[in-house]
Order: C-alpha cells, then structure tokens, then sequence
C-alpha cells in the first residue's frame, strides 16, 4: 500500500499529474497531498516512478489479501502467483492454439473492465459476471483469469462480499457459451452495462472456415452491435488438443 508522509509532502502536486485514477488529492488546509485509499488502485506508479522529489510518497506492507490481490492485478509488472502471466494476470485466450480452452461450437468472451483515468470496482465485475453467467456463460477457472479466486460460486459469479469496494485499474471478466447462446449472452451485457459505474470493452473468440468466415457473429447486427473492426488471429499451429 502507498501512503504520503505528511512531514515530507510540501504540497508541491507534482504527483497528482501521475496517479492513474486521480486518487491522490490536495488539502488546503494543510497545504499537502494526500491518497484517497478508496480510489487508490495499488499500481505502484507512483512509488515505482518516484514521482515525489521529497520521497514522500512511501510503501506499506500490505497485510490485507485484497490489497495484495489489488495491487497485482492493477500494477502491470507484477506476476500473478497462480497464473504465471503479468498484467492483470491473464492471457485471456490468446495461446487459444496451445490450451485448447475453447472448442468447436464454442465462442470465448473477454469482458475487460476499467481503464486508466476510472478504473473499475470489484462490485462492478460481479454485476457482469453474474449477468452472463445467469444466461448460460461458463465462467473461466482460478488457473485461467485471477477474478475466480475471489468468487464464492464460480457457476453463479458471486465475488466475497469483503471485496465489493475494492478499486482496480482494470480487470478482465472470462467465460465462454456456446455458439447458439451467444445472444442471449450479449443481451445480458446490454442490460447490465447501464447498471455499472465504468467502461468495459468486449472480446469474442470465436472459430472460423476455411474461408476465414463464421456466422456466429450475425447476431451482432440484430443486437445494434458494431462489428469488430480489428482483432487477432490464432493461425492453428498449436496442439492437436486444440482442434478438438
């Protein structure tokens, strides 16, 4: 955790220029900065960039699972524990080639949370992740995405109440559905998307002929849902797992 030591800060606000998510504020009163620890997301930023010419700005042990867990999701150069993977703790299904993770008849979903300059709240992600998976979305495991490990039933998506006000540069949302369920899926994204205070963007994975074609995604168009526009494309050089 990061703290301003307040006989250090001069109240110069140089690092308020760098916090990612405007959590560090002033008082006027004192003339000195101080960090909201509500919206602070545990980057580091800050600390690891040494933005304070005084040094003021200094770490706590985090002695607080949900702060440790915080700070590995949200500052891009730690490991995560579990997964192996930096930023965020996931490849989402990047190295779909490889895992295998998602099958023919399936399409994969990568609901990525949060931005710079916002960021995202835990009780924002358990709306979303309870709203697809209550449509039939199978939530992706603990050995996958770092979210699982806070969820009390993954089939549901239901996150430790303890962890509902937790801030979080960003975080992904994983699941997959099948093909003919994908609908219903997006709909319920739609919905929910009003309820959330933060942005997210939407990725699908999905299986194409060898025309490079799918109609898995005509439902876009029905929903009002733009097309994509760019992606990435898994050239089928993995495992023979990953063709089952």
């Amino acid at each position: 955790m990061t703290m301003i030591n307040n006989d250090l800060c001069t109240g110069c606000k140089i690092c308020q220029k760098y916090c990612t998510v405007d959590a560090i504020l002033y008082l006027n009163e004192e003339k000195k900065c101080y960090i909201d620890q509500e919206r602070c997301t545990e980057c580091y930023v800050c600390l690891r960039q040494k933005v304070c010419p005084q040094g003021a700005i200094e770490p706590i042990e985090l002695d607080n699972f949900y702060k440790q867990f915080q700070h590995v999701i949200s500052d891009p150069v730690e490991n995560h524990g579990v997964t192996g993977v930096t930023g965020r703790g996931t490849e989402e299904v990047k190295t779909n080639d490889v895992s295998g993770r998602i099958k023919k008849g399936e399409v994969g979903i990568a609901i990525d949370m949060g931005r710079p300059g916002m960021g995202v709240y835990l009780r924002d992600a358990e709306k979303v992740a309870m709203a697809i998976a209550a449509v039939g979305a199978e939530l992706a495991p603990q050995e996958h995405t770092p979210l699982a490990a806070l969820m009390t039933d993954l089939k549901i998506g239901k996150l430790e109440e303890a962890c509902h006000n937790y801030h979080l540069l960003s975080v992904i949302v994983e699941a997959k559905c099948e093909n003919e369920n994908l609908k219903q899926v997006l709909k319920a994204l739609q919905k929910v998307e009003k309820e959330i205070d933060t942005v997210f963007s939407l990725g699908l994975i999905v299986r194409v002929d060898e025309k490079g074609q799918t109609k898995v995604l005509d439902c876009l168009k029905e929903l009002g849902i733009s097309e994509p526009h760019r992606g990435k494309v898994n050239v089928g050089l993995g495992k023979p797992l990953s063709l089952a």
